[in-house]
């Protein structure tokens, strides 16, 4: 249920299939963000003719609400968000150290204050772990400990360590959880007797076994010595089927990221899918993909999409200008997606300005379809091994955008 093949490569770019319990993939990979079960703004349905094959949901989030327990009774997270293709939940660890307010790290754990009700609550690797397969999602993640980007050695080696002691505890509760089902046998006669009592379409898919894969986070900062070494002794805890890379995109230049993503891809394993967290801008993208990574996700699509600023081949473009009022163009000529097919940018922006909740699903709509349809760009590029000139010349358009 857990493979990756590796189809083609370009250079350092890889074209890939990765199969899950819940379906089959092809990388390069974008995956919409569904922070508390949803994708802000988007229905499954649209995501599914968006073009997106996995999506990821947040640990943390749906732990404080509704509670993993509430999502397990209503089928797990698939059956709870109507979403019938490959999940991934991240581990709560980013969320929790950017929380604003009340938190303590220690060896155990994180204790952290819900941004929802100001209770106390801790988190440590071994509950994270739980959560998750109490959710149930196809790929879950280690529970980390990240930095901001500026980290220096010290701060970002305590963080190396922690984060590796802490991925040893992961993968032994997921083999505990595996062994047992991960539920207790009256546990599972309460969850077939919910099943059973529920009306068929809300009975869970599967239940109560179930089918999922632990990956760890690679952390390190921006020293190159650390996410090496990190990396080599992730390796030796054992075997994985695929590996995050963590740490990046909170703060550092681009510049700093690119040369890390330079000096870990040929010390990458060749067959793990490699997963850079929170990277969701085109040339981001673009970027990583010529580095070797091979999945990504990011709030980046929606949250600009709900702000008026739209992904097209020729740049940004920011709905909410004065010069679209009458402008008679869809967003991108070129894309299929329900915003560009059946609306002009004029409509665009008068749903904006007029502040209707319809112009936030269009936009948001659009750039998660821009990005899918990046991904498969890319792919197609390097089967025909001909990436490095596909990005030169997409570089020069998107990056030197005509007047809107």
């Amino acid at each position: 249920m857990f493979e990756f093949t590796l189809d083609a490569t370009s250079g350092s770019a890889r074209a890939g299939t990765l199969t899950l319990p819940h379906g089959t993939v092809e990388t390069p990979l974008f995956m919409p963000v569904g922070t508390q079960g949803t994708v802000r703004a988007l229905s499954p349905n649209d995501l599914r003719a968006a073009g997106a094959t996995m999506v990821l949901a947040n640990t943390y989030h749906l732990h404080v609400r509704p509670g993993e327990h509430v999502v397990e009774q209503l089928g797990r997270l698939h059956r709870f968000m109507g979403w019938d293709r490959p999940l991934l939940t991240d581990s709560g660890g980013f969320q929790v150290f950017s929380l604003e307010g009340f938190r303590r790290v220690d060896e155990a754990g994180v204790e952290f204050q819900s941004h929802v009700d100001g209770s106390r609550r801790t988190l440590t690797p071994e509950r994270a772990t739980e959560i998750q397969w109490t959710l149930g999602a196809d790929v879950a993640m280690a529970f980390d400990h990240v930095v901001p980007g500026g980290a220096d050695e010290p701060t970002a080696r305590d963080a190396l360590e922690r984060t590796l002691r802490w991925l040893e505890r992961c993968a032994r509760r997921h083999n505990e959880l595996k062994q047992g089902d991960g539920m207790t046998e009256r546990r599972k006669g309460d969850a077939r007797e919910a099943a059973a009592s529920a009306p068929s379409p809300f009975r869970p898919s599967v239940l109560p076994s179930q089918s999922q894969t632990l990956w760890p986070i690679l952390q390190g900062g921006t020293h190159v010595e650390l996410r090496t070494e990190g990396l080599r002794r992730i390796l030796d805890l054992g075997s994985w089927t695929g590996l995050a890379i963590g740490g990046l995109s909170v703060g550092e230049p681009k510049p700093t990221m690119h040369a890390m993503l330079e000096a870990l891809e040929p010390r990458l394993p060749r067959p793990l899918p490699r997963y850079l967290m929170g990277v969701g801008f085109p040339e981001d993208l673009v970027a990583a993909v010529e580095r070797g990574v091979d999945l990504f996700d990011c709030v980046a699509p929606t949250r600009n999409g709900r702000n008026g600023s739209a992904f097209t081949p020729d740049g940004p473009v920011n709905i909410r200008n004065a010069e679209h009022r009458e402008d008679r163009r869809p967003l991108d000529e070129g894309c299929d997606c329900e915003s560009c097919t059946t609306f002009s940018r004029g409509y665009l922006r008068h749903l904006f300005v007029a502040e209707e909740l319809l112009g936030l699903r269009l936009l948001s709509l659009h750039n998660v379809r821009y990005l899918i349809r990046l991904a498969a760009e890319m792919r197609a590029a390097i089967r025909r091994n001909a990436f490095g000139a596909w990005a030169e010349q997409w570089r020069r358009r998107y990056l030197q955008p005509r007047s809107a």
